[in-house]
């Protein structure tokens, strides 16, 4: 690698090598061998002899994160919650809820210090981070060791005096979930919180910021689409001006009951976009064209029949079949120390993959802080093999097959894996997504 060459940033679960004055490109030495820099090696993997995934792509090749790379976690420091939302997890929830202890968060705190490389931390899980009496101190011992630092809220317990605490802590993004712009839309899916507080709430915190003279947290708006709400859309990217939003997230609802099953907007798309371009189908490259009222029928019969769609040569189907948090070096973290592979794995829950098909999702927890390091679980063998796993994703489609009863669980599926099978995750087929 020459000398000057720098790597400058790692995209998602892509790597990009840079070089001074700004091109990314990376260099083959006399034997065709890519070297990387020596000072990036434990920023790329955290264990020696990391495998590195090569995958090719329409226009060009994609290095993936190896999978010894711990680049994100996400802590859950309560699964309490101030709220009753309609698309809450809680109404099919039985198991017993609490908060993080101070010895469970030390001993992350400090698993996290003996990590080769700082990773970026995310307060949220499955309650609402602003409920624990202590989210500020936490959030502010985190960014000593983290990378950055964000957290998700329903922004009801975002007083002035929390705000200003989240503000001094060093914050560096604050995402609130707001799944309605007009009070009663709001309403409609927040049982029990009002819109005009949360963005009373949102206002204030600019106001803080701006007199503690800071640049952060920034805010951004966590929205769960669904047909009771999707109108409001237009109206959501209008608060980037009146609140400052500099970030917008917008995820599928995941049905946990059988009457949300009715909300989903996405049941066509998962039916009829396959995990990858197939050599059975032919391939449709099209160009950028208007989304009108001539154009949008004739492009949604294109997109539910040609399954291998390119825009400009960049497939739209290449994220698909895919798992976020393995391709992003994800982990999860309990309130209670288990450490699991991804959100959808932290806890036993069962949702729906359509109306009438039912599914339970046992946890898949590789153990606990209390018992053995972060570093340690994270290198556990069977953790690393089931992230290679993962990665080659060869699960079996519950999603868009005709349902047996193998897909009615993540045990195992009919291509001979067994616990936890992914090929009913929706998270895998980006039809939901975390920020």
């Amino acid at each position: 690698m020459n000398s000057e060459t720098q790597a400058t940033t790692i995209d998602e679960d892509m790597i990009i090598l840079s070089s001074p004055d700004g091109s990314n490109w990376a260099q083959f030495d006399e034997e065709n061998r890519l070297i990387l820099p020596a000072e990036w090696a434990p920023k790329l993997a955290a264990a020696p002899d990391a495998r590195v995934r090569l995958e090719e792509r329409v226009n060009g090749y994609w290095l993936r994160r190896p999978v010894t790379q711990l680049a994100k976690i996400h802590i859950e420091p309560t699964s309490l919650c101030n709220l009753a939302c309609r698309t809450c997890i809680r109404n099919i929830w039985s198991e017993a809820m609490g908060n993080m202890s101070r010895s469970v968060f030390q001993r992350l705190v400090e698993g996290i210090r003996e990590l080769p490389a700082p990773p970026a931390v995310i307060f949220g899980g499955f309650g609402e981070p602003l409920a624990h009496p202590e989210i500020a101190e936490m959030v502010a011992q985190v960014k000593s060791v983290a990378a950055s630092v964000e957290l998700i809220t329903n922004g009801m317990l975002l007083t002035p005096h929390l705000s200003r605490q989240l503000v001094d802590a060093g914050l560096d993004l604050l995402w609130v979930s707001m799944d309605g712009v007009t009070p009663e839309s709001y309403a409609d899916v927040r049982w029990g919180g009002t819109l005009p507080k949360v963005m009373e709430n949102i206002a204030n915190l600019h106001k803080i910021r701006r007199s503690a003279k800071k640049a952060a947290p920034k805010v951004g708006i966590s929205f769960v689409v669904m047909r009771r709400n999707v109108a409001d859309l237009p109206k959501l990217i209008r608060l980037s001006t009146t609140l400052g939003i500099s970030h917008y997230l917008v995820t599928n609802v995941l049905p946990y009951t059988e009457e949300m099953c009715a909300e989903v907007l996405y049941s066509r798309s998962v039916q009829f976009i396959p995990s990858m371009p197939s050599k059975w189908t032919p391939q449709v490259n099209l160009p950028r064209i208007d989304v009108n009222e001539l154009t949008s029928k004739p492009l949604e019969r294109l997109f539910h029949n040609a399954h291998s769609i390119c825009l400009n040569g960049d497939s739209l189907v290449e994220a698909v079949g895919r798992c976020p948090f393995i391709s992003r070096g994800i982990v999860a973290i309990t309130w209670d120390g288990n450490l699991s592979p991804c959100l959808p794995l932290m806890h036993d829950h069962s949702s729906y993959i359509e109306k009438g098909r039912k599914r339970f999702s046992r946890r898949y927890v590789v153990g606990n802080l209390m018992e053995r390091s972060l570093k340690d679980l994270w290198l556990d063998p069977q953790y690393v093999r089931f992230r290679h796993k993962v990665q080659e994703f060869d699960f079996s489609p519950c999603l868009v097959c005709g349902g047996c009863d193998l897909s009615e669980a993540n045990e195992e599926d009919c291509y001979g894996n067994t616990f936890p099978t992914c090929g009913g995750c929706l998270w895998s087929q980006g039809v939901i997504q975390c920020p």
